[in-house]
């Protein structure tokens, strides 16, 4: 038995709008034609698929099964028309992107805003998951790349390190320890502070650094997002303790950052599937990315010499 293409779209088509006429105008056919692939199908299936009532067509058990095969099936075929016009028209086609939420309101909107202006046809998404849900999105190739803070054990993605930067607090530029150059575990003892969640490799450092000089730290409040750390901050409710830079994209007149020791470095990367090749439109977005920060890097020692 050989089922044809056609009858299944038709069948797929039926399904997906309920009945033959819709289908039609879908596939830019008449009604009687979808009605023909249809009994087509069945026919070369050996059992019926659709039961008639009243006009309408009620799909039987054994269509229900088949159709989610039929559209995995023809959702694959459509990825690969996708891929194909990728390539052959670099300009267009659909990037899917993870990214935490403080680099996508902060650096990946500039970022994204250059890599647009050079492909202005391509469509793009950004979702922001879990840390976890977000690798296993690239992994399994739902999403194309993402962004993703270090360090990263995992044998199904492949990783480029895209900058390190270190940890600082944001504070109101009149807070008392303003007048500090560098805040340490010592220098916070017993003052209000604005941490990131609980869990985190980031926060276990922290901890661990007021741990060890037996300090326990003040903490007033929690959130998940170095945007808020920094509202937060800014509201005097806290010294927020995040990375340096993740704060430059919040930190506006009236508030100041210090540098926070002992050191603790963040590392952030550019990942995609170790199980396939990167595809060009995430290619393109990496060296973007690397344009940008090989500049931050740059500006970030300039100043460092200047102050020599």
């Amino acid at each position: 038995m050989k089922l044809n293409l056609r009858s299944l779209k038709a069948f797929r088509e039926t399904m997906l709008s309920g009945s033959a006429t819709a289908a039609a105008a879908r596939m830019g056919l008449t009604q009687p034609a979808v009605s023909r692939l249809i009994a087509q199908l069945e026919q070369d299936a050996g059992f019926e698929l659709f039961y008639r009532e009243k006009g309408r067509l009620n799909p039987t058990p054994e269509a229900l099964m088949i159709y989610e095969e039929v559209d995995l099936a023809f959702g694959g075929l459509e990825r690969v028309d996708t891929l194909v016009r990728d390539i052959a028209q670099f300009n267009t086609g659909l990037l899917k992107i993870v990214a935490p939420p403080s680099l996508s309101e902060g650096v990946l909107s500039t970022i994204m805003a250059r890599f647009m202006d050079r492909f202005p046809k391509v469509r793009v998404t950004i979702d922001s998951r879990s840390t976890e849900t977000a690798r296993t999105m690239v992994a399994n190739r739902t999403a194309d790349c993402g962004f993703v803070k270090l360090p990263l054990d995992r044998a199904d993605i492949s990783t480029v390190v895209l900058s390190t930067s270190e940890t600082v607090c944001v504070l109101p530029s009149d807070h008392p320890l303003a007048a500090e150059d560098v805040l340490t575990p010592e220098r916070l003892r017993d003052v209000p502070l604005v941490l990131l969640g609980y869990g985190t490799w980031t926060r276990r450092q922290i901890d661990d650094a007021f741990r060890e000089r037996n300090i326990r730290p003040e903490v007033k409040l929690e959130t998940h997002t170095v945007g808020s750390a920094c509202a937060f901050a800014a509201q005097g409710v806290g010294v927020a303790i995040v990375n340096a830079l993740m704060a430059d994209n919040f930190v506006r007149a009236g508030m100041t950052t210090r540098v926070f020791r002992p050191r603790i470095l963040h590392e952030y990367a550019f990942m995609t599937s170790a199980l396939a090749p990167m595809n060009r439109l995430a290619a393109a977005l990496l060296e973007e990315a690397q344009t940008y920060f090989g500049a931050q890097a740059h500006s970030a020692a300039g100043a460092s010499n200047d102050s020599i």
